[in-house]
């Protein structure tokens, strides 16, 4: 076993890096920093499948007086949409002639703080990245996000176990609009106000509006003449960040940002979780993993779970008709 006086200093380095390593990821992205505030994010126990309940329907309510009769008919209310759990890993390695090079502790702790600082960037910025995803990136091995959540297409596909093009299952779509023509600062806000009216139920309505480039800033460009507003809370917590009827407008572009330059996804995040299983949210994989053929030490961080959804009617994607 090569190194052996090396794995105790690694690990415990390892350690006391990763238990902020979820948190961290969180913060790395705004949808993800607003599900981790509002308590969405809920750990997997166990099971196949990460399964969210689903209500659809209404009861019968009837109007009556005197000794008229109130009748009932069974009626399916609830149902459930199924997300596979989808795994993640980065691995980290120091080579025997690394640590040589390195010698004493405390450069053998800057070494590997180093290549763990390295690996909790790559799950940031991944995992960033996956949440603007649809699901089919390393044959279909990652999470569903936006894409495959708020789809362009929602009538088409099936996400959850269900089918969104079979009838009776229209509550499982969310709302999509693509501009006619190209959106300027001047039409911008109309047709943000058409989807977000589309979105509202009553007290039911969008929190936050995530912007690629293009669409933050023609909606920043159309309020040159109006005040402004931002949430200090997110704004504090790095973003860029501005309001619209009470929702905040987040941009999620720029360098290393993922969304989209021609979208707009209208979220209700009452109704979208990211569901990590406990015995994997950004955790030492397994136990000592001492190269048998190399003069190497390996440390696996991983991750498993998915990003799901409980309902798809509340949630709505914007594009601009550059984009397509």
């Amino acid at each position: 076993m090569s190194n052996a006086n090396y794995d105790d200093v690694f690990t415990t380095t390892l350690e006391s890096r990763i238990r902020s390593l979820a948190d961290n990821v969180s913060k790395n992205n705004a949808l993800l920093n607003r599900l981790q505030k509002k308590g969405k994010v809920r750990r997997v126990t166990g099971g196949s499948k990460i399964l969210e309940e689903l209500e659809y329907g209404e009861g019968d309510l009837v109007w009556y007086s005197g000794y008229d009769s109130i009748t009932y008919t069974p009626k399916q209310l609830f149902t459930a949409a199924e997300f596979d759990l989808k795994l993640c890993a980065v691995p980290v390695a120091v080579s025997g002639e690394d640590m040589l090079k390195n010698a004493g502790a405390e450069r053998v702790i800057d070494l590997f703080e180093k290549r763990i600082e390295n690996a909790v960037k790559t799950m940031k910025n991944q995992m960033s990245k996956a949440v603007y995803g649809d699901g089919t990136g390393s044959s279909g091995k990652e999470i569903g996000g936006l894409a495959f959540l708020v789809a362009d297409a929602p009538s088409t596909g099936t996400v959850g176990g269900i089918n969104r093009a079979t009838s009776g299952n229209e509550f499982w779509r969310n709302k999509s609009t693509t501009a006619s023509a190209a959106l300027t600062s001047e039409t911008i806000r109309p047709a943000m106000d058409a989807m977000y009216l589309s979105l509202s139920r009553g007290t039911d309505k969008p929190d936050i509006i995530v912007a690629g480039d293009n669409m933050y800033s023609l909606y920043e460009q159309s309020l040159v003449n109006l005040q402004r507003f931002s949430d200090p809370k997110i704004a504090d917590a790095g973003f860029a960040v501005l309001r619209y009827k009470g929702a905040d407008v987040v941009l999620d572009g720029g360098q290393g940002g993922y969304c989209p330059s021609d979208k707009m996804y209208f979220l209700n995040t009452d109704y979208i979780y990211l569901r990590p299983h406990k015995n994997r949210d950004m955790k030492v994989i397994g136990g000592e993993r001492m190269a048998v053929n190399q003069d190497a030490i390996y440390k696996i961080i991983g991750w498993a779970g998915n990003m799901t959804m409980s309902n798809a009617s509340l949630q709505g994607v914007l594009s601009d008709k550059a984009s397509v």
